[in-house]
């Protein structure tokens, strides 16, 4: 008789707009008890989740599953980078950019029934200054979006393209000094984002062909543009086409460094937070195990 293996399955019952009440039962129901044995456990505030996966590395579990959005997966996955233990990504928040990137279904029951097929890839991932991130890292305009996003009483895509439009008439561009595997280069941007993955969620890919198996993160820099341009910028996000546009550059590299005006607010897989005003971006190649639909796809 075989040995069942052990998976934790974290669940932040704040991410997103819908219940987590049910989803005891649909791991009951999704994962073969003949083959798993799962224990589900909810945050109660932020970063109890990276406290909980903590607890079940060190107890040995075979897996850790994160139930919510980017900034759970964040949590989670900080503490199995670098470990043999794989993430499992159950999508539950507003953006899911990361479970989009790696083609799990948005879908919690469907996403469970994946972890059930026990296919696991090494993908890349990044840190800032150390601290990491699995998705998409920025600073300018879209990180105070992110600052001002967390603060709403509502979450969802409404609210957050509410914020956007918001803080596009109070955002000026930034002037940068950058550094990107020893190429110089001297920018004002309004949006700079280094990417693991291709986009930020909800489908907006900021960089299109970004894969999180090259060993390289994609920085993506955003130049000014008017109110007339922006229709055409958005589109382009929302349709994996933004690289064709003059106002984008794109850079691939594994080290970057950012040296801007001041210490200041960027985000993390979405989750703000203030930074110094130097700021070291590394790719950390195939160090964090996860699953994934179909083995050998193009991530």
């Amino acid at each position: 008789m075989s040995v069942k293996q052990q998976l934790t399955v974290i669940v932040n019952p704040k991410s997103g707009t819908s219940s987590k009440a049910g989803v005891p039962e649909l791991v009951d129901k999704c994962l073969d008890s003949a083959h798993y044995a799962t224990e589900v456990v909810f945050t109660q505030a932020p970063g109890h989740a990276t406290e909980l996966a903590r607890s079940a590395v060190a107890r040995g579990v075979d897996g850790v599953l994160a139930v919510g959005g980017d900034g759970t997966v964040n949590e989670v996955a900080r503490v199995l980078r670098d470990t043999s233990t794989p993430l499992g990504v159950i999508p539950c928040g507003s953006g899911n950019g990361l479970a989009r990137h790696l083609h799990i279904p948005i879908n919690v029951e469907r996403a469970l029934r994946m972890i059930d097929d026990g296919i696991i890839e090494s993908v890349d991932y990044g840190t800032v200054n150390g601290a990491p991130f699995f998705c998409t890292c920025g600073v300018g305009f879209d990180a105070q979006v992110s600052h001002k996003f967390a603060n709403e009483d509502t979450r969802g895509l409404v609210t957050y393209i509410r914020t956007t439009i918001g803080e596009y008439f109070r955002y000026k561009a930034q002037d940068y000094a950058i550094s990107i595997d020893n190429q110089q280069l001297r920018e004002r941007a309004f949006v700079i984002a280094c990417c693991n993955a291709a986009q930020y969620g909800n489908n907006a890919y900021m960089a299109p062909r970004a894969s999180m198996k090259d060993g390289k993160i994609d920085m993506t820099i955003i130049h000014s543009f008017n109110l007339g341009e922006a229709a055409l910028l958005g589109a382009r996000l929302f349709t994996s086409n933004i690289d064709r546009d003059r106002h984008v550059s794109i850079y691939r590299g594994h080290e970057i460094f950012i040296e801007r005006e001041k210490e200041d607010v960027m985000h993390l897989d979405g989750e703000p937070l203030m930074m110094p005003r130097l700021l070291h971006i590394e790719c950390h190649p195939a160090a964090l195990r996860v699953y994934v639909p179909t083995a050998g796809k193009d991530i």
